[in-house]
């Protein structure tokens, strides 16, 4: 049995980029990037009135009324920007992880052979194919002729042999095809709950502008609402495009997985057609 187990255990045959495993050096990079975008970009001195980042914005400049947005702006930036980078890391991973070629043609092409019981055309087509459902099917066949040559043995055993190895190859691959999803993931409320702190701190520097001296200062007032509609919007784009990219991802992490699935039936289904009770 521990010799079952062993073997099941597929080696890592995928090549190419498998996906960055400490997102913090991503994240910190992105923050350093985004202090300097907020200072050199946005609070470029023809941004503002006599080149003052102190100054009020020149009329129609969105660039100046975005750096008008406070210290808030910043770290939303960190946030826009790592989920931008996350997902640039999900996509050439998941990529690696689907193979070489089309993985909807690859399952039809392997559980043809499996079907027909040409297990070395569908460990052929594995080698070819790499990737995350390749390391998993290769898992799966050894195991198919392990149990093929393992006696004493009911064929009941011997299929939930075969499902176990498939189960525990996939366990394996999981982790690299998830990887950084939790952070996406979190970045979509993280956005949402930065531009309400941002627009309420915008929002108390309007009402503290309103009841100084009785009638305000109008500058004041209009920066502070300015600050509060910058951080609002800036916060929604960033939750926007996180819960695009996690959801794109998360499909794409399903229809992966689906095709496990089918080829790890097809596979114990196909021993248990093919091979009888020993007598």
């Amino acid at each position: 049995m521990a010799t079952t187990q062993a073997k099941a255990n597929p080696k890592k045959k995928s090549s190419g980029f498998q996906g960055v495993k400490n997102a913090f050096f991503i994240i910190l990079v992105c923050f350093v990037l985004a202090v300097l975008f907020f200072k050199y970009i946005l609070g470029a001195p023809e941004h503002f009135v006599n080149g003052d980042p102190t100054q009020p914005v020149k009329d129609g400049n969105l660039m100046g009324t975005v750096y008008k947005g406070g210290v808030v702006v910043p770290v939303i930036i960190t946030l826009l920007f790592s989920v931008i980078a996350l997902s640039i890391e999900r996509f050439f991973a998941l990529r690696t992880a689907f193979g070489k070629s089309s993985l909807g043609k690859f399952v039809v092409n392997v559980k043809k052979a499996i079907t027909t019981g040409d297990m070395a055309k569908a460990q052929e087509l594995c080698d070819k194919q790499q990737g995350s459902v390749a390391n998993v099917v290769g898992a799966s066949i050894a195991a198919y002729k392990e149990m093929e040559n393992t006696p004493n043995l009911k064929r009941a055993a011997k299929v939930s042999k075969i499902q176990q190895a498939h189960e525990e190859a996939t366990q394996l691959e999981m982790p690299t095809l998830q990887m950084n999803m939790p952070i996406i993931a979190t970045i979509v409320t993280l956005g949402t709950l930065t531009a309400l702190f941002g627009t309420v701190v915008g929002m108390i520097r309007s009402f503290a502008a309103l009841a100084s001296g009785g009638g305000g200062d109008s500058l004041q007032l209009s920066e502070g609402i300015s600050e509060a509609l910058v951080n609002t919007a800036s916060g929604i784009l960033t939750s926007w495009v996180a819960v695009v990219s996690y959801n794109y991802y998360s499909n794409k992490i399903d229809k992966l997985t689906y095709a496990l699935d089918e080829v790890g039936y097809t596979i114990a289904k196909t021993y248990e057609a093919n091979h009888a009770d020993e007598a």
